[in-house]
């Protein structure tokens, strides 16, 4: 047994083959609701480029008056201790930027693969996030991928190429056609208080943990640290999961998104019941009940519109008619579909945050305040989208001046993150301040 290893089980966890699963985590002892099981460091990230100058790019600490890089001018960075740990992979960009200049614009796939691969050359032995699982063992599921995921890698095979050149030894191209998988299935995506996104990384040991939709752990982060706490009692011999993706949704949803994203069906309890679906699937109340085709057709549009929506944003429509496509969508769903359906709140989360990013603070919070409600119903009793929704409002009414309703939110925020995220957390103890300050 490696010693890494041996403090694993002293800590009480350990790796083993779960039945139907593959390898997964597995309790040795007792956890309490909100205790921290590991914390695992990233083994590499990248801050996402919209994030430079509000976060530094070595720890992701977020703070104003931070130093830019004298070179490529792009990156920003806490002191010279933060540049200096961070040079060894900022030198991989740094040159390239300055050469490329507003064309410089690879994919945080591509930074992040190019940021292994420099670190597997100078790595000899295992590092501190590879206590349980290593890089080198992630699952591929090469076989699985389709023409498109294939093309996918190759067009970022290509960008590797085009925009990394110096500091890089690239291996043939099948091994990086396994690499790029593999990075797709074990990636993470790190995320603010309010689920703003913060940059990508790899944590091999969270990834260890298998899937459930009715997790029994959470995953945080701590500036380029993930912390795992319990949000359920766990006892010795239960296998510890996480949740791969968005659990809003309805099972046939949940499972699509995993069979395209993860190449496997989710057999837990909540996917075996059912039993959250017709109340995320409520149909308006109306004289007459709508055909069942009818709703079937409303389900399929709003998986369209969904999808239409995705793409609009990622071409840079202007915000008026990323404002109309939720209007006109909510409008048309709202004929069947009650206001708690999860279509409905999907499109009234995507509107609330066009008002933010618009500073329309009346719409944001008119938004908000229908969806609090059914998202603390459809989602699990400790849940990150709750928070940051009670933390949204919270500030919303803070800054519009309703105290009262605006220390309720903040405090329910609290309530939540202090169990997600442990009571001594920044994001937490920023939260209090603010509440201190009104």
């Amino acid at each position: 047994m490696r010693s890494s290893e041996r403090e694993a089980e002293e800590a009480g966890l350990e790796r083993f083959q779960s039945p139907g699963r593959g390898r997964g985590l597995r309790a040795r002892r007792r956890f309490a609701l909100g205790e921290l099981l590991f914390a695992c460091p990233a083994f590499t990230c990248v801050l996402t480029v919209n994030e430079r100058g509000n976060h530094c790019e070595g720890c992701f600490a977020r703070r104003e008056g931070l130093f830019k890089c004298g070179k490529c001018k792009q990156a920003f960075y806490c002191n010279v201790e933060c540049q200096k740990q961070d040079w060894p992979l900022h030198k991989l960009e740094c040159s390239a930027m300055c050469v490329f200049g507003q064309n410089w614009n690879p994919s945080e796939t591509v930074r992040l693969t190019a940021r292994i691969l420099a670190k597997q050359k100078t790595q000899t032995e295992r590092c501190e996030s590879e206590k349980l699982l290593s890089v080198k063992e992630f699952e591929s599921h090469l076989d699985k991928l389709d023409n498109e995921k294939m093309e996918l890698i190759q067009s970022d095979i290509s960008a590797l190429h085009h925009f990394y050149s110096k500091h890089i030894e690239y291996p043939d191209n099948a091994a990086l056609v396994v690499l790029f998988a593999q990075v797709n299935c074990n990636g993470f995506t790190i995320e603010d208080e309010e689920l703003s996104h913060l940059g990508s990384a790899i944590f091999p040991d969270v990834a260890l943990m298998n899937h459930s939709c009715c997790p029994n752990v959470i995953v945080t982060y701590k500036g380029t640290v993930a912390e795992v706490r319990a949000v359920q009692e766990i006892e010795p011999g239960d296998e510890i999961f996480t949740s791969y993706i968005d659990l809003l949704y309805p099972t046939e949803d949940r499972n699509d998104r995993l069979k395209d994203s993860y190449f496997f069906t989710c057999d837990c309890r909540e996917c075996i019941t059912k039993v959250k679906d017709k109340d995320k699937l409520e149909i308006r109340k109306l004289n007459e009940p709508p055909p069942a085709e009818a709703v079937r057709d409303m389900i399929k549009y709003a998986r369209n519109v969904i999808e239409e929506f995705r793409r609009a944003k990622h071409y840079k429509y202007i915000l008026c008619e990323l404002l109309e496509i939720c209007e006109l969508s909510l409008e048309k769903m709202g004929s069947v579909f009650a206001e708690s359906n999860v279509y409905m709140l999907h499109m009234m989360y995507q509107a609330m945050g066009v008002c933010l990013y618009m500073q329309d603070w009346e719409g944001a919070l008119r938004y908000g305040q229908k969806i609090i409600k059914p998202y603390s119903k459809h989602y699990p009793l400790y849940s990150l989208n709750v928070a940051s929704m009670w933390l949204k409002l919270g500030r919303l009414y803070m800054g519009l001046e309703n105290r009262t309703a605006g220390v309720k939110a903040l405090k329910k925020a609290i309530a939540i993150m202090e169990i997600a995220h442990g009571k001594d957390h920044p994001y937490v103890i920023e939260i209090k301040k603010e509440l201190e300050a009104h």
